[in-house]
């Protein structure tokens, strides 16, 4: 007799709420509830599409790099120490590219010693191994509203409870942080770590004011809260020298990110954590876990352009190519939207935070700019509680200036058929489903 299973058959299907979509879902950790596409990663397939100008993803512009000097250094890196460079490293990372991270956190006024510096993949995977060492299901992060997507991931899929704290226009509010301390408090729950971006927000664009920036330090002392200072934008302001870090002014309540993703070239994934030097050894150990150790041959590269290249020079140029193209993303918009739209001018970085008229809803207005041949993210992807859908994030850090004023061109004329819509046909079939408003307190940064 033929045995073999049927397509419904239990043994196929698995058991209880299987489907033949995903026959093994009643297997997964609880955890893998919270590991969701992000609606950036959703967008990747249209706005790649080369009809398509994508204000959507921050991918960093390296037509500026020298690849002749790239080219030459990675050519003489295998030539001369390929059989190290193809080899595995240490779970810490390479001593000498440690050594030049401190040289790079001293613009920021960070003195620091290299050997508590743990180089990671990108400081996407920091984030990772950070909330790994200190977070249980149901501990409490606090992040900015909006704050920083790939963020909010990691705290999901660590089963996380996001609680947001307002910004506006000097970034992190303190009393909205004192407010947000305390109503953890109250329900008798600890805070593990306030996340912050303080330079050129992802994805708000706003900068944390200096005043500000001592308060905020008090305050998470006084409470007992770490900071995880996540500063991948901080070498390329427009127009001052970098501002100084929030460890600089506290080694033993901050743990501080960076990335050479920005700033050199993300492809080779190479980021870092200066952590307190008992903090160090316990990313060490997840690191080691996690991966053994990051790529020895993206680490050596990345030391070798450090050491071969002027890089500061080189930061100096991205600087005035993204003042560039930031320049031309706020003149379009200041010449082509509907005059209910709000927007800020960030000072660095790579994103501006656009707000639409009262009852625009960008997610539900997304497919009409896709037809448009235009993407944007939705704002209700950089916060944990549903709100931010009267606003959206625009990235003028990959498209050249004209492709950027085209790509406002055809936003606002998505805008300005939405409020027609809503003019036409009353504002109640356009309205948002958000339970009463379309945005968070503090969602205007201008």
């Amino acid at each position: 007799m033929d045995t073999t299973p049927s397509r419904s058959s239990p043994a196929r299907l698995g058991t209880g709420h299987s489907t033949r979509l995903d026959p093994y879902v009643d297997r997964y950790a609880a955890r893998t509830a919270g590991m969701t596409a992000s609606e950036i990663r959703a967008l990747f397939a249209v706005a790649s599409r080369p009809e398509v100008v994508s204000l959507a993803g921050g991918m960093p512009n390296i037509s500026g790099l020298p690849l002749d000097v790239v080219s030459n250094a990675i050519a003489s890196l295998v030539r001369d120490q390929g059989a190290v460079a193809m080899q595995y490293g240490s779970g810490q990372g390479l001593p000498k590219l440690r050594e030049q991270i401190t040289d790079v956190m001293r613009l920021e006024g960070i003195e620091a010693h290299p050997d508590d510096v743990v180089v990671t993949v990108g400081s996407q995977q920091a984030v990772d191994l950070v909330t790994r060492v200190f977070c249980d299901p149901g501990d409490v992060v606090i992040c900015e509203a909006p704050s920083y997507v790939g963020a909010l991931g990691v705290f999901k899929s660590y089963q996380c409870e996001v609680v947001h704290a307002e910004m506006d226009a000097s970034g992190l509010v303190p009393e909205a942080l004192r407010q947000a301390i305390a109503a953890v408090q109250a329900a008798g729950k600890r805070v593990k770590f306030l996340y912050t971006i303080p330079n050129f927000h992802n994805p708000a664009g706003v900068t944390l004011s200096a005043p500000r920036r001592a308060e905020i330090l008090e305050i998470c002392r006084q409470a007992d809260i770490l900071i995880l200072e996540d500063n991948p934008y901080g070498l390329l302001g427009f127009d001052s020298e970098p501002h100084r870090a929030l460890r600089a002014d506290s080694a033993d309540h901050v743990i501080y990110l960076g990335s050479f993703s920005k700033t050199f070239a993300p492809g080779f994934r190479v980021g870092w954590a200066l952590a307190p030097h008992t903090v160090r050894e316990k990313l060490v150990l997840a690191q080691e876990s996690a991966t053994l150790c990051p790529p020895q041959f993206s680490q050596m590269a990345v030391s070798a352009y450090l050491a071969q290249h002027d890089w500061q020079g080189q930061i100096k140029q991205f600087r005035e190519m993204y003042r560039e193209r930031r320049d031309a993303m706020v003149s379009a918009l200041a010449d082509m939207m509907p005059g209910a739209c709000r927007w800020n001018v960030p000072d660095g970085g790579f994103y501006v935070w656009l707000m639409l008229p009262p009852g625009v809803d960008a997610k539900k207005m997304l497919p009409r700019a896709v037809t448009a041949r235009v993407a944007y993210v939705p704002g209700t992807a950089f916060f944990a509680d549903g709100f931010g859908a009267g606003s959206m994030r625009l990235s003028y850090c990959y498209p050249t200036p004209e492709r950027i004023r085209e790509g406002v061109r055809r936003l606002a004329g998505v805008v300005e058929a939405e409020l027609e819509v809503r003019t036409t046909f009353g504002a109640h079939l356009a309205a948002p489903e958000l339970n009463g408003s379309n945005d968070a307190p503090g969602v205007d940064l201008t």
